[in-house]
């Protein structure tokens, strides 16, 4: 079946499939063996590829642990804006914010534990884009918090270190959550963004 949709598909779909597979496989085994540990011939390995043919669609180990942690940066900032764009109440638009922040971590597992483990093993510039994506995504939580201040909404004596606990409550989801586990997703999801609101003294 995956062979006939590759014939069917053109040339670009397919190596953007392909590209996709490989970042899938490498993900799986930095998350089990660590980013050091696994080699290119384990990646190619997992996705039965020999040398050359691998690098024709990455350049590298390095270049595929960089598209896993800028493409994880990149989704969360897409779901925060999504969230966020139907209403103009600062309250619902960190409730919906934070939603999204939780949720991500909850279905995004393997990605959220290479990209807080595997970090110190960028180099420049892979190192200062990701840590740029991750500046913008906790000033746009900032940006939220100090928007309900000004509206006398919320009351924190620090937006930034507001914005950092409710992210590492978000971040946190990923360690434990169980998609059997006795609470559900949704769940999870509308109790934290209420503990999201407390953080910041809405109400």
């Amino acid at each position: 079946m995956a062979q006939a949709r590759s014939a069917q598909a053109g040339p670009g779909q397919a190596r953007s499939a392909r590209s996709a597979e490989i970042r899938t496989a490498a993900l799986d085994l930095f998350t089990r063996l660590g980013y050091e540990a696994t080699t290119m011939a384990d990646i190619g390995a997992a996705v039965g590829m020999r040398g050359p043919s691998l690098y024709k669609h990455v350049a590298s180990k390095q270049d595929v642990l960089a598209q896993i942690m800028t493409g994880t940066m990149e989704a969360l900032l897409a779901a925060h804006r999504s969230a966020v764009a139907t209403t103009a109440d600062p309250l619902e638009r960190l409730r919906r914010a934070t939603e999204a922040h939780v949720r991500y971590h909850a279905r995004h597992r393997r990605e959220a534990f290479v990209g807080n483990r595997e970090i110190r093993s960028l180099v420049q510039p892979h190192r200062d884009q990701v840590l740029g994506l991750r500046a913008r995504y906790e000033r746009c939580f900032r940006d939220l918090i100090e928007a309900g201040a000004r509206a006398g909404l919320f009351e924190v004596a620090s937006a930034r270190l507001a914005s950092y606990a409710i992210l590492d409550l978000g971040m946190g989801v990923a360690v434990w959550f169980r998609d059997d586990g006795e609470l559900t997703e949704d769940a999870v999801v509308w109790q934290y963004s209420q503990f999201a609101l407390r953080i910041v003294g809405a109400g």
